[in-house]
């Protein structure tokens, strides 16, 4: 590991939740790439970050969680490639988050929303347009800059304790807290929790979508652990936590991102719905507050990388030319480098993220280009690397599959579409 690695590296030493010091590993995926880390021409000749990934569980809080903190400047400051509006799929669903939101939590016109990690304001959107007053925190300066561009209200900063402070000195206090896929991303959970609990009204409500580890584990989606997700939460975690910090978990929906998410929300005054009491139930039931439940999950990855490997070898064999399909941040980087695909495995990537075109990915070094590029150069499998997103790219590249050419769908199970 280089000098680099070594300055800006950490080793969590007890539990990011409890405290608890005897983690238990449940899997090791050796020294991987950073995610969303892609690379212009020109530096190319520069060595790759590397840092180590292993997922470890909590046996006395069953938080899961990676053992290592890379600084988030580092993950998400400078050029960061992510914009949420990109994908028709991803805008639909938190539009429709969002209603469901002020469904449950009906708001009076002028009530403040704020977004911790909004991005380029995709959901804050849907939220004025109801009337009420939005504000963003988000640290990336591309997306964040286009939030603004929006009109959506959006300080460049990371969402913490001591930002927090400064929006309260300024008057501003939430009804609604909302935060999409920004929970596992968090190192240090209590000041998170504390920048809630400065800038949540008493009465308020937040609003979380986290992904799920029990639905991880189901469809053994190795390729969600990555070094921005820093945690991993089931319903259990995400309950003995919050409580911990004075919020109780009253009502949970299940969400279809990220290969299956639960939308929670978080109140001042305990009242469990019903949806609450019977997923906390089946989590009991299913063993999930027991390390045991995490035992399994390292083999069945290995089984894939294999099942993987080896389908991957016999096209090579049969003398089929194989690309990648979406620059998809960590789910892409881990997957590539945990089953060592390259160049010499997938001659490029595509995207449809205009913002990564003529860049290179982290470690495997394959140059993304448009996703219309497969109708037109028309290699033989694109492996899907954001098999989470299946349908959607299926329908969208039905003229390459129409000219003969075929996906590769790595998880839950290795298969050609």
């Amino acid at each position: 590991m280089g000098d680099l690695e070594d300055r800006v590296v950490s080793t969590i030493q007890h539990c990011r939740s409890c405290r608890e010091t005897e983690l238990r590993t449940v899997i090791d995926f050796g020294d991987s790439p950073l995610a969303d880390r892609l690379l212009h021409e020109h530096e190319l000749e520069e060595d790759d970050l590397f840092f180590p990934l292993r997922l470890v569980v909590c046996p006395a809080c069953a938080l899961v969680q990676i053992t290592e903190n890379v600084p988030p400047e580092i993950l998400y400051c400078g050029d960061y490639p992510y914009y949420t509006s990109i994908s028709p799929g991803l805008v639909k669903h938190f539009t429709d988050a969002a209603h469901a939101m002020l469904e449950r939590t009906p708001l009076a016109p002028g009530a403040l929303v704020i977004e911790a990690a909004s991005n380029d304001g995709y959901q804050l959107k849907v939220f004025r347009a109801a009337g009420l007053e939005v504000l963003g925190v988000d640290p990336a300066p591309g997306p964040a800059q286009v939030a603004n561009d929006a009109g959506i209200d959006t300080r460049c900063e990371f969402f913490t304790a001591e930002v927090a402070q400064r929006l309260v000195a300024q008057g501003k206090r939430a009804d609604l807290i909302t935060g999409n896929n920004v929970l596992n991303l968090i190192q240090d959970l209590d000041d998170f929790s504390r920048a809630v609990d400065l800038l949540l009204k008493p009465g308020g409500t937040l609003c979380l979508e986290v992904p799920c580890f029990v639905d991880t584990i189901d469809q053994t989606a190795f390729d969600n652990v990555f070094h921005q997700n820093t945690t991993y939460w089931t319903a259990t975690s995400l309950d003995r936590y919050w409580r911990s910090s004075g919020l109780f978990l009253n009502h949970v929906e299940p969400a279809p991102t990220f290969g299956g998410s639960l939308r929670v929300y978080f109140e001042h005054v305990e009242d469990r719905s019903d949806a609450v009491r019977d997923l906390l139930a089946e989590e009991q039931r299913r063993g999930v507050p027991t390390t045991a439940f995490y035992e399994a999950f390292a083999g069945r990855v290995e089984d894939i990388k294999t099942s993987l490997r080896t389908q991957i070898e016999g096209l090579h064999k049969l003398g089929k030319r194989l690309v990648a399909y979406g620059a998809a941040g960590g789910m892409a980087t881990t997957l590539l480098s945990y089953l060592g695909l390259d160049g010499s495995d997938l001659d490029y990537a595509v995207d449809i993220n205009p913002h990564k075109h003529g860049r290179y990915t982290s470690g495997s070094r394959l140059q993304i280009r448009p996703a219309e590029v497969l109708s037109q150069d028309l290699p033989d499998v694109a492996l899907l690397l954001a098999w989470n997103f299946a349908e959607e790219v299926l329908s969208q590249q039905d003229d390459y599959r129409v000219k003969g050419g075929q996906f590769l769908v790595p998880i839950p199970e290795p298969r050609l579409v």
